[in-house]
C-alpha cells in the first residue's frame, strides 16, 4: 500500500478512536458474568488476593486459592464457602518453579480449565540497593515475575485452544515509576508491567481476541507489607478500594488499572517536565516508609 495512503488511515484512524473514546464517556460500560469460570489466584491468604477470591465468590466463580500459607489460604477457603463458593486450596511456594508446574498439572487433572488466572503473589523487601542481601533479590524476581510466566504457561494453552480467559497481573505504581529504597522491587514490578503488555500484544498479534489481560497498578496499600508508608499529597490505599476498581477492570477487560486513576497523568507528566522539575514534585510528594539504609549485603 502506498505510504501516503498509509499515514491518511492512520490519521482517520486516530480520529476515529477520539470520537469513539468521547462517545464511550456516555454510554453505560458493559461488564461480563464471571459466574461458572474457574479462577485461580495466587498469594490468596492475603490481602489484594483474599478479597479478590471473596468478589469472585460473590460473583458465583469456582475457585483454586494459592498460597504459601497453609493457615491463611485455608482461611480464605473457608470465607469463599460462607459465599456459596465452591473452592479449592493449595499450599504453593511461588518462588519455586517445579512447585507451580506440578500444583498446575494437578489443578488441569482434577478440578478443570482455569479460564481466569490472577497472578498476585508477590515480596518485597526495603531497603538500599547495598543492603538487599542477594537471596531477597532472587526470590522479588522469583515471585514478582517469574512465577507470573510459570503460571501462564501452565494455563494459556488451554486459552489459547478455547480463545477465552483473562491473565491478571497485580503490579504496582512501582512499576512505573522509581522509588528510592525498592531498587529490586521496582526492577521486578517494571517486568511485570513488561510481561503484560508485551503478552497483550503477542496475543493481539496470534488473533487471540477472546484471552483478555488487566494489570492492576496502585499506589501504596494497607496490607502491612510496607512499614509505615506515608504520602505528603495522596493516601494510603486500604485493601477494599484496590480490589473494588480492580474487579471493576477485569470485568469490563480493562487492560491497565491505575489506582487511583490520576498516575496516568502523572506517568504523561513524567514524560513530558523536565529532570529539575520531576525532582521538585519528587520531594513535594514526600513518600516514607520504613527501610534499611546503609548495612553492607551479605550472601
Amino acid at each position: 500500500m502506498n505510504l501516503f495512503v498509509e499515514i491518511l488511515l492512520f490519521l482517520v484512524t486516530l480520529i476515529y478512536s477520539y470520537l469513539e473514546a468521547f462517545v464511550k464517556l456516555f454510554i453505560p460500560v458493559k461488564r461480563k458474568s464471571v459466574s461458572g469460570e474457574l479462577v485461580l489466584i495466587t498469594g490468596a491468604g492475603h490481602g489484594i488476593g483474599r478479597v479478590t477470591a471473596l468478589e469472585f465468590a460473590k460473583r458465583q466463580s469456582r475457585l483454586v486459592l494459592w498460597d504459601i500459607s497453609k493457615h491463611n489460604v485455608e482461611e480464605t477457603a473457608t470465607e469463599c464457602k460462607r459465599l456459596g463458593a465452591t473452592v479449592q486450596a493449595f499450599v504453593v511456594d511461588c518462588s519455586k518453579r517445579e512447585e507451580i508446574y506440578s500444583a498446575a498439572e494437578k489443578v488441569k487433572q482434577e478440578i478443570g480449565d482455569v479460564s481466569i488466572l490472577v497472578n498476585n503473589a508477590g515480596v518485597i523487601t526495603a531497603a538500599d540497593f547495598l543492603s538487599t542481601q542477594d537471596h531477597q533479590i532472587e526470590r522479588m524476581f522469583e515471585v514478582n515475575i517469574l512465577a507470573h510466566m510459570w503460571t501462564t504457561k501452565a494455563f494459556l494453552p488451554t486459552m489459547m485452544e478455547n480463545n477465552h480467559g483473562h491473565i491478571v497481573t497485580v503490579a504496582s505504581a512501582a512499576g512505573h515509576f522509581a522509588i528510592s529504597y525498592m531498587v529490586t522491587y521496582c526492577s521486578s514490578k517494571f517486568a511485570a508491567v513488561g510481561f503484560h503488555k508485551a503478552l497483550t500484544d503477542e496475543l493481539s498479534t496470534l488473533g487471540k481476541d477472546g484471552i483478555k489481560t488487566t494489570c492492576l497498578c496502585p499506589v501504596f496499600v494497607n496490607t502491612g507489607f510496607v512499614k509505615n508508608p506515608t504520602a505528603r499529597l495522596g493516601k494510603i490505599l486500604e485493601i477494599e478500594e484496590v480490589v473494588e476498581v480492580l474487579m471493576e477492570g477485569i470485568l469490563t477487560n480493562k487492560k491497565m488499572v491505575f489506582v487511583p486513576p490520576h498516575q496516568s497523568v502523572a506517568l504523561l507528566i513524567e514524560r513530558l517536565f523536565p529532570e529539575r522539575a520531576l525532582a521538585f514534585l519528587k520531594k513535594l510528594t514526600n513518600v516514607k516508609f520504613d527501610a534499611v539504609i546503609g548495612q553492607r549485603s551479605t550472601q
